[in-house]
């Protein structure tokens, strides 16, 4: 020990050795300094869910989506049979009542109403010269050159050929008929939805060749679940939106209810006319049926994004600078699926859905789509 201790005295009396620790001394001081004095990292902006307020947006009974249909579709077809000559129109083709639509190979039916005009003009023949037979016996009878019997049988006569014209007749109509039946006609102005056949393809009487729609009144197929029946049944006037056109609304009413629920859906189909429907409403497209009026002054915003101050009701406003700021809220009813808010909100604001009881006047948030 006293050799370490002599070891030591002579080291402290080197001064390499005490400007060497002198040295070090002074090198932790100034890392212990700037450790204190290190600033703290940022607080980071808190995320929320941003809900835009649309003024009448959740206030209807129930929604429904749907397809809209023509009132009036119809299959139309020959009444003869044939082979289809030429269509002359396509699906999607607007048409007018009376228009020619497709024509059949006429040839067999202008055979036909030929030989029943030519027994017609036979049958003709026959009737006057019966006739005049009956008037030349008449005048013999009259003479007593011949009997009442062989006047009787030219009477006879007579009424048969008037009989057999009359039946030829009507086959020479009828014939004539068919024929015209050959050519298929629009009977109401429309739009083609669908060709069932093509021209070559041989078809029969009543079969289905073109389906026309009428444009003239327009509804909407929904399916409405049996619970909701009875309140649809009884509503009044509807509201009726595309969904390629959001912003509009069109007034609509319940035509029809189907008697009887869809086997595999367990609904039952709805028809909706459309009241007031104009060009932008074209068949087939997406629309939606809200059932019952919507607040025009009013909104739905969800339960999550009201913060209770005190006795008065708020929300979370977002500027914006990206900060948050209370606005007092005049709440209409708590409803499960939101909270009804009938002022203090305008269209267009954004407001904070969730969370809104982790939030502090002016706290900067950033902002995400729901």
């Amino acid at each position: 020990r006293s050799k370490w201790l002599q070891a030591k005295e002579i080291r402290m009396k080197n001064p390499m050795f005490v400007a060497l620790l002198f040295s070090l001394f002074l090198i932790s001081a100034l890392l212990s300094g700037c450790r204190e004095q290190a600033a703290p990292p940022a607080a980071q902006p808190r995320t929320v869910l941003v809900h835009t307020v649309a003024l009448g947006e959740g206030f209807n009974q129930a929604e429904y989506s749907g397809e809209v249909k023509p009132r009036h579709e119809t299959a139309l077809a020959f009444r003869v049979g044939g082979k289809l000559l030429t269509r002359l129109v396509d699906v999607g083709d607007r048409v007018a009542a009376g228009q020619l639509l497709a024509r059949l190979d006429a040839a067999d039916l202008a055979l036909s109403s030929s030989g029943a005009d030519a027994n017609r003009a036979a049958a003709a023949a026959e009737r006057t010269f019966a006739r005049a037979e009956a008037v030349r016996y008449r005048d013999l009878q009259a003479q007593q050159f011949v009997s009442q019997a062989l006047l009787d049988a030219k009477e006879t006569t007579l009424k048969a050929a008037e009989e057999r014209y009359r039946a030829l007749a009507a086959q020479s109509s009828l014939a004539g008929n068919q024929r015209g039946y050959s050519e298929l006609h629009a009977d109401a102005a429309g739009v083609v939805a669908a060709v069932l056949v093509e021209a070559g393809q041989v078809v029969t009487a009543g079969q289905a060749v073109i389906r026309l729609a009428r444009t003239d009144e327009k509804e909407v197929l929904i399916a409405v679940p049996e619970y909701r029946v009875t309140v649809l049944g009884k509503a009044g006037e509807l509201t009726v939106s595309l969904w390629a056109a959001p912003d509009k609304r069109y007034r609509g009413r319940v035509r029809e209810i189907a008697p009887q629920a869809d086997a595999l859906t367990r609904t039952f189909a709805a028809r909706v006319a459309i009241l007031n429907a104009d060009a932008e409403v074209r068949l087939g497209q997406t629309a939606r049926v809200l059932l019952g009026k919507s607040a025009a002054t009013a909104t739905l915003i969800p339960l999550g994004s009201v913060f209770q101050q005190g006795k008065q009701p708020a929300v979370w406003l977002i500027g914006n600078d990206g900060r948050v700021h209370l606005r007092p809220i005049q709440v209409a009813a708590w409803r499960e699926d939101g909270v009804a808010v009938s002022g203090g909100l305008a269209v267009g604001e954004r407001i904070v859905a969730a969370g809104a009881h982790k939030l502090v006047e002016g706290e900067v948030v950033r902002v995400t789509a729901p």
